[in-house]
C-alpha cells in the first residue's frame, strides 16, 4: 500500500460513489465538513503526540493522512501537487 494506492482509492469513491462508504460521504457533504474532519485529525496527532502511546499516535496520523487526501481530492490536487512542493523547498 502506498499513499498513491490510498488517493487512487479516494478518487474512485469520489468518481463512483456508494452509499456505504464513508469516503463519499464526505464528498457528499462537501468541502466545510472535509476540513473540519482534517482540523479534528490534526488536533487528535497532537493529543497523541504529547500524552498517548505510540500505536495511538499511528493511528492519529493515519487518520489525518487520509482525511487530508480527500481535502486534496475535493480540491482537484493530488499527492503529486505536495510532492512537487517539496521538491522545489529541498532546492
Amino acid at each position: 500500500m502506498s499513499i498513491q494506492w490510498l488517493f487512487d482509492v479516494i478518487q474512485e469513491r469520489k468518481n463512483n460513489p456508494s452509499e456505504k462508504s464513508y469516503t463519499a460521504s464526505l464528498f457528499n457533504e462537501g468541502l466545510p465538513k472535509i476540513a473540519q474532519k482534517v482540523g479534528e485529525e490534526g488536533t487528535e496527532v497532537v493529543v497523541a503526540a504529547l500524552a498517548q502511546e505510540d500505536q495511538r499516535l499511528i493511528e492519529e496520523v493515519a487518520d489525518l493522512t487520509y482525511h487530508t487526501l480527500v481535502l486534496l481530492a475535493a480540491r482537484g490536487l493530488t499527492p503529486a501537487h505536495i510532492v512537487a512542493e517539496l521538491e522545489k523547498r529541498h532546492k
